[in-house]
């Protein structure tokens, strides 16, 4: 090889390298929940009638007129004795939401429920804003908080109240399910993702002693743990996961019940759940920059340190994945000339450690879940390819969060559909239209020209590998790009549905 080809191919080898132990760690997660599997969380004891807590459940909500009225009247049926038990409609609209949300309040109100309407109109700290508004007002030593579109059960608290009875307890996570999982190819592959993290990542962090975050919904907090750790706060776009770190580094214990289940909405849009992950992924790295120094510092166990590293620095991944794609092509075109040898010393070790640990993990959290495999495993190279798509929607949150760049809490939009018959062409809200699909477009086809000279040469080694990047990019691009034409030409022939109306 000339010095640039041997350049090009070491630069590729090293990227694989660090890739690869981020795909390393996933079978440790897996290793680490098969190990604790059965070390089941369980109350001391349960409260009696007389020493029940005081409870209140916040909903801070922006903007969400399809999915207000069912997340209340969620909430309304919840099991609890109703002198114990206040509710806050923590609401920063600015549409037709506000005059929803004051109906509803005012509706179960009448019934005999302690609600209140709390609207803001500067938004100041967003989401984060809201809460710590709303726990200025409240009433209750336990704190539950619902999104706007999850639907928790009437036995929510019944299941999860009890855990509350260890005084160093602080907050009690639950299982997030999927209303809307067989919408589309979109929302199954959304549902193996989020089943990955909550049935295996957030199962053996906490049963095996690490630290794991509230996931900004379908959990409780002891108040005090809140107000240990300093309140919330809003200098990151994952207030949860930066209060969750500091509520554990302050000496307070989290508990996940993979087995209490809250159903929410997936985003049923490409542009929406681009959205919601460029929020996570930038958030997690600001997080990450502000207390991982201080917790590798602190006077915390190595394996805790170890897994608050990997758990906060794992987005730094997609920004590997840019200059891995753009070289793969390439070092496919070096290497073959070169022989077969360098393809297989190259590409079978990265699939063993990355593309393979992906499905071991999601095949993982299909299996514990009791899916039959002929079911979910069709679905796995979708699932692989949309996580390479993201990549450059995923890097552009790492890039921003890395250089300081402050964004605004873009929120993601729900419009309460259920099933593939649910159409949201005409619903109002809609994720802002950027270039980015072009870019994305563009390695697709860069992608093609990979996939095109192997087929030629009928060298079939890297194939798969080039084709889940040429799909991934092609799929997330080409979904962005219709759902914006789609949108353009609705304004022009369409009228936005109108909001519910309120009984």
């Amino acid at each position: 090889m000339s010095p640039i080809e041997l350049s090009v191919v070491v630069a590729y080898a090293l990227l694989l390298c660090v890739l690869s132990v981020y795909g390393g760690h996933r079978y440790y997660m897996v290793y680490l929940y098969y190990r604790h599997k059965y070390r089941l969380p369980t109350a001391p004891r349960r409260f009696t009638d007389g020493e029940l807590p005081r409870v209140t459940i916040q909903l801070p909500i922006f903007n969400e007129m399809y999915v207000i009225e069912r997340l209340v009247a969620a909430v309304a049926k919840i099991r609890y004795p109703r002198h114990l038990l206040d509710v806050q409609i923590l609401d920063d609209s600015t549409d037709e939401t506000v005059a929803i949300a004051r109906a509803c309040a005012e509706r179960f109100r009448a019934d005999g429920l302690d609600i209140v309407h709390v609207h803001r109109t500067d938004r100041t700290g967003f989401k984060a804003g809201a809460l710590e508004n709303g726990l200025k007002s409240s009433k209750g030593e336990l704190v539950a908080v619902f999104d706007a579109d999850f639907v928790p059960g009437a036995d929510f608290l019944e299941r999860t109240v009890d855990q509350f009875t260890d005084p160093g307890v602080g907050m009690v996570q639950t299982r997030w399910d999927h209303i809307n999982a067989d919408y589309s190819a979109l929302t199954r592959v959304q549902s193996i993702l989020l089943d990955g993290h909550f049935v295996v990542e957030h199962t053996a962090r906490h049963r095996a002693g690490r630290f794991f975050n509230f996931n900004g919904t379908a959990g409780i907090w002891r108040r005090q743990a809140i107000d240990d750790a300093g309140g919330w706060e809003h200098d990151t776009l994952t207030e949860d996961t930066d209060l969750s770190y500091r509520s554990q580094s302050a000496g307070w214990r989290f508990v996940y019940l993979k087995d209490v289940v809250v159903p929410a909405e997936l985003p049923v849009e490409m542009t929406a759940f681009k959205a919601q992950q460029h929020r996570w992924a930038k958030g997690l790295i600001q997080v990450a920059m502000k207390l991982l120094p201080r917790l590798l510092r602190g006077d915390l166990p190595k394996e805790i340190k170890k897994e608050a590293f990997f758990h906060l620095t794992s987005n730094v991944a997609y920004l590997l994945m840019i200059p891995l794609a753009i070289l793969l092509p390439v070092t496919v075109v070096v290497r073959v000339s070169h022989g077969t040898m360098e393809v297989i010393l190259l590409d079978l070790p990265f699939f063993a450690a990355a593309t393979f640990s992906v499905v071991f993990f999601y095949a993982a959290s299909q299996r514990e879940l009791g899916r039959r495999w002929w079911v979910w495993l069709p679905r796995m190279p979708l699932v692989l390819a949309v996580g390479i798509g993201l990549s450059i929607n995923n890097a552009r949150a790492v890039v921003e969060a890395l250089m300081g760049y402050q964004t605004a809490f873009v929120r993601t939009p729900k419009h309460g559909v259920k099933a593939a018959g649910d159409s949201v062409a005409r619903k109002r809200y809609k994720a802002m239209v950027s270039l980015q699909p072009l870019v994305e477009l563009a390695m697709a086809a860069y992608m093609t020209y990979g996939v095109a000279f192997l087929i030629d040469r009928g060298v079939y080694y890297s194939l798969p590998f080039l084709v889940l990047f040429q799909v991934g990019f092609g799929y997330v691009a080409l979904a962005s790009i219709w759902e914006h034409t789609r949108g353009l030409f609705g304004r022009f022939g369409r009228v936005p549905q109108p909001a519910p109306t309120v009984e």
